[in-house]
């Protein structure tokens, strides 16, 4: 295994099968229906599959490989998503929303390349929203009352969760606290990236962490991000302390979007000029695609946070490694 896997001392989940596979459910009804009206989101279907080579899949760090198979009817290749990014902006734009509006969606993907552990997985479900914005509101007062909102929801749906099954205990901090990926260095310059954002998350209990993708003043990044979607001055990672893993979970990554100007910067910065032969990047080029701000929050790892679950395998069904499988089944963790 890559990553290492952690087994917390004495850990027995507080529901068996049949209660999690509902309580699971109940997260899902509670938080989608909170974000919803937090946000003003509307629900759209979305897709598992975009053509290959149209620029709109998301491509991460730049170098995780895609699922990608031919098609027989079409004589054309197809891509499984890694995440709706891109495809978020381009349908606010096909179904006429305005500043105020947006859209969420159930995401699945593969990330074939994603090194397993207790909170990774290649098969990833979260939900994608996106929302219109105007150009006034691409500041990071407005980034952190969107933040608020989010976390009141999960808050919300935290406490729904604790009065249907009362064995699930604890709380959400909703007092998030603000910090950039900078100020985190110069705080520990000699920690790696994960473990800043455990100490500062153990901390404060509820982080968000701003300004991530760019390199920082040690020349090193922070976490990496692709330079076409979120504007990395204007983006980052809600954090929550997971007392059951004793580490930091990011629960989100999210942020204010690209707009002409932090477009052709980040590209350039990247060494991804040639990005802009797509229709995506064109029509931010141009202003045609409207302003946005967005993000994805992880299903999995929601119901895990809220279920005090060790192991993101109890709360959906994937693939992993023989050896992970009997270290978890040897600790009383049941994986699905």
């Amino acid at each position: 295994m890559s990553r290492s896997l952690y087994i917390p001392e004495g850990y027995k989940s507080a529901l068996n099968l049949r209660e999690t596979q509902h309580a699971i459910k109940y997260i899902k009804d509670v938080f989608q229906q909170a974000l919803s009206f937090a946000l003003t989101l509307d629900r759209v279907s979305a897709p598992l599959i975009v053509a290959k080579g149209s620029g709109i899949n998301d491509d991460l760090n730049g170098v995780e490989r895609k699922v990608d198979f031919d098609i027989k009817e079409t004589g054309t290749d197809a891509e499984v998503v890694q995440s709706l990014a891109k495809w978020k902006r381009m349908a606010l734009y096909r179904y006429g929303y305005t500043a105020g509006e947006g859209i969420y969606t159930d995401m699945n993907a593969i990330r074939r390349d994603d090194d397993t552990d207790n909170t990774h997985s290649i098969f990833v479900d979260q939900w994608d929203w996106e929302k219109v914005i105007t150009r006034e509101q691409r500041n990071v007062e407005f980034l952190k009352d969107t933040v608020k909102s989010v976390v009141k929801a999960i808050s919300y749906t935290k406490r729904k969760v604790s009065l249907r099954y009362p064995a699930i205990a604890g709380k959400i901090c909703e007092d998030v606290f603000f910090i950039t990926a900078q100020e985190l260095e110069d705080m520990y310059p000699d920690k790696t990236g994960h473990e800043r954002e455990r100490l500062i998350t153990k901390e404060h209990k509820t982080v968000f962490l701003m300004g991530i993708g760019g390199k920082l003043r040690s020349g090193k990044k922070h976490d990496g991000r692709a330079p076409d979607y979120d504007d990395w001055s204007l983006n980052g990672d809600i954090l929550f302390w997971d007392d059951v893993l004793d580490d930091s979970l990011e629960i989100s990554s999210m942020g204010i979007r690209v707009d002409e100007t932090s477009l052709k910067t980040q590209l350039a910065e990247c060494g991804a000029e040639d990005r802009m032969q797509y229709k995506y990047h064109k029509m931010i080029a141009d202003g045609t695609l409207p302003l946005t701000v967005g993000g994805g929050i992880g299903q999995s790892r929601l119901c895990m946070l809220l279920l005090n679950k060790a192991h993101i395998g109890e709360v959906q069904s994937s693939i992993w490694t023989d050896e992970m499988v009997q270290k978890c089944a040897e600790s009383g963790i049941t994986l699905l």
